[in-house]
Protein backbone atom coordinates (compact mmCIF):
# COMPACT_ATOMS: atom_id res chain seq x y z
CA UNK A 1 0.00 0.00 0.00
CA UNK A 2 2.58 2.44 0.61
CA UNK A 3 4.24 2.07 -2.36
CA UNK A 4 1.34 2.81 -4.08
CA UNK A 5 0.74 5.66 -1.80
CA UNK A 6 3.85 6.57 -2.86
CA UNK A 7 3.34 6.62 -6.43
CA UNK A 8 0.23 8.46 -6.30
CA UNK A 9 1.16 11.51 -4.25
CA UNK A 10 5.13 11.55 -4.04
CA UNK A 11 6.09 10.74 -7.58
CA UNK A 12 6.34 14.12 -9.95
CA UNK A 13 7.58 11.81 -13.00
CA UNK A 14 4.41 9.45 -12.82
CA UNK A 15 4.84 9.36 -16.87
CA UNK A 16 8.49 8.67 -16.68
CA UNK A 17 8.08 5.66 -14.47
CA UNK A 18 5.39 4.24 -16.16
CA UNK A 19 7.11 4.33 -19.46
CA UNK A 20 10.16 3.13 -17.94
CA UNK A 21 8.14 -0.27 -17.16
CA UNK A 22 6.80 -0.51 -20.38
CA UNK A 23 10.08 0.28 -22.28
CA UNK A 24 11.88 -2.16 -19.57
CA UNK A 25 9.68 -4.94 -20.03
CA UNK A 26 9.65 -4.27 -24.54
CA UNK A 27 13.58 -3.89 -24.16
CA UNK A 28 13.68 -7.36 -21.86
CA UNK A 29 11.69 -9.40 -24.91
CA UNK A 30 13.46 -7.92 -27.42
CA UNK A 31 16.72 -9.01 -25.73
CA UNK A 32 15.55 -12.41 -24.98
CA UNK A 33 14.24 -13.22 -28.26
CA UNK A 34 15.97 -11.67 -31.01
CA UNK A 35 18.89 -12.64 -32.96
CA UNK A 36 22.79 -10.68 -31.86
CA UNK A 37 22.62 -9.37 -35.56
CA UNK A 38 18.87 -7.50 -34.85
CA UNK A 39 19.87 -6.24 -31.74
CA UNK A 40 22.58 -4.70 -32.61
CA UNK A 41 20.67 -2.84 -35.45
CA UNK A 42 18.72 -1.61 -32.71
CA UNK A 43 21.79 -0.20 -30.67
CA UNK A 44 22.49 2.78 -32.68
CA UNK A 45 25.73 3.04 -35.27
CA UNK A 46 28.43 0.22 -34.16
CA UNK A 47 31.90 1.88 -33.98
CA UNK A 48 30.79 4.90 -33.26
CA UNK A 49 30.66 7.43 -29.89
CA UNK A 50 29.32 10.59 -29.23
CA UNK A 51 30.91 13.72 -28.36
CA UNK A 52 32.14 13.91 -24.71
CA UNK A 53 30.62 17.52 -24.64
CA UNK A 54 26.74 17.72 -23.10
CA UNK A 55 24.94 20.99 -22.09
CA UNK A 56 23.88 20.93 -18.56
CA UNK A 57 20.59 21.02 -19.07
CA UNK A 58 20.32 17.66 -21.11
CA UNK A 59 22.79 16.11 -18.61
CA UNK A 60 20.20 16.91 -15.98
CA UNK A 61 17.68 15.38 -17.94
CA UNK A 62 19.97 12.33 -18.20
CA UNK A 63 20.65 12.37 -14.46
CA UNK A 64 16.50 12.34 -14.06
CA UNK A 65 15.82 9.34 -16.35
CA UNK A 66 18.49 7.29 -15.38
CA UNK A 67 17.75 7.95 -11.77
CA UNK A 68 14.26 6.80 -12.52
CA UNK A 69 14.73 3.63 -14.84
CA UNK A 70 17.61 2.34 -12.48
CA UNK A 71 15.01 2.55 -9.46
CA UNK A 72 11.86 1.11 -11.32
CA UNK A 73 14.34 -1.94 -12.69
CA UNK A 74 16.13 -2.55 -8.98
CA UNK A 75 12.25 -3.24 -8.15
CA UNK A 76 10.34 -5.22 -10.80
CA UNK A 77 8.89 -8.76 -10.58
CA UNK A 78 11.70 -9.99 -13.08
CA UNK A 79 15.62 -9.53 -13.01
CA UNK A 80 16.80 -6.50 -15.15
CA UNK A 81 20.00 -6.93 -16.87
CA UNK A 82 22.56 -3.89 -17.97
CA UNK A 83 22.01 -3.62 -21.70
CA UNK A 84 17.94 -3.94 -20.95
CA UNK A 85 18.64 -0.58 -18.70
CA UNK A 86 21.27 1.36 -21.09
CA UNK A 87 18.95 0.20 -24.20
CA UNK A 88 15.67 1.65 -22.21
CA UNK A 89 17.72 4.76 -21.32
CA UNK A 90 18.97 5.20 -24.94
CA UNK A 91 15.28 4.99 -26.02
CA UNK A 92 14.11 8.05 -23.24
CA UNK A 93 16.97 10.25 -25.19
CA UNK A 94 16.17 9.56 -28.31
CA UNK A 95 12.48 11.46 -27.88
CA UNK A 96 14.59 14.14 -26.57
CA UNK A 97 17.13 14.02 -28.92
CA UNK A 98 20.16 13.74 -26.32
CA UNK A 99 23.23 11.71 -28.08
CA UNK A 100 24.40 8.82 -26.42
CA UNK A 101 26.79 6.23 -26.77
CA UNK A 102 26.05 2.19 -25.47
CA UNK A 103 29.22 0.03 -24.73
CA UNK A 104 29.46 -3.68 -25.04
CA UNK A 105 32.13 -5.26 -22.63
CA UNK A 106 33.58 -8.54 -21.33
CA UNK A 107 35.83 -9.59 -18.64
CA UNK A 108 36.72 -13.22 -17.12
CA UNK A 109 36.13 -13.53 -13.27
CA UNK A 110 36.86 -16.99 -11.87
CA UNK A 111 37.55 -18.21 -15.26
CA UNK A 112 33.99 -17.14 -16.72
CA UNK A 113 33.43 -14.71 -19.69
CA UNK A 114 31.61 -12.02 -18.12
CA UNK A 115 29.38 -9.64 -20.22
CA UNK A 116 28.46 -6.01 -19.21
CA UNK A 117 26.67 -2.97 -21.04
CA UNK A 118 26.67 0.56 -19.76
CA UNK A 119 25.49 4.27 -21.22
CA UNK A 120 27.34 6.98 -21.96
CA UNK A 121 25.99 10.91 -22.39
CA UNK A 122 28.65 13.27 -22.93
CA UNK A 123 30.89 13.06 -19.86
CA UNK A 124 28.40 11.04 -17.81
CA UNK A 125 28.21 7.46 -17.48
CA UNK A 126 24.38 7.27 -16.65
CA UNK A 127 23.79 3.24 -16.72
CA UNK A 128 26.08 0.30 -16.06
CA UNK A 129 28.81 2.91 -14.62
CA UNK A 130 32.26 2.88 -16.99
CA UNK A 131 33.27 0.04 -17.39
CA UNK A 132 36.01 -0.02 -15.82
CA UNK A 133 37.63 -3.70 -15.47
CA UNK A 134 35.89 -4.80 -18.73
CA UNK A 135 37.43 -4.87 -22.35
CA UNK A 136 35.36 -2.88 -24.93
CA UNK A 137 34.00 -5.29 -27.65
CA UNK A 138 31.66 -2.81 -29.32
CA UNK A 139 29.85 0.65 -29.11
CA UNK A 140 27.03 1.88 -30.64
CA UNK A 141 26.40 6.13 -31.11
CA UNK A 142 22.95 7.38 -31.40
CA UNK A 143 22.79 10.95 -32.36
Amino acid sequence: MMNIRSFLFDNKEKTVTIQAYIYSFYYRFIVKHTSTKKLEERLGKRGEETPFEESREKISMVKLYAFHINRITQRLPWEEKCLVRAMTLRRFLIKKHIPCTIYLGVTTQEGKLEAHAWLRCGNLWASGGSGDGYTTVAKFATY
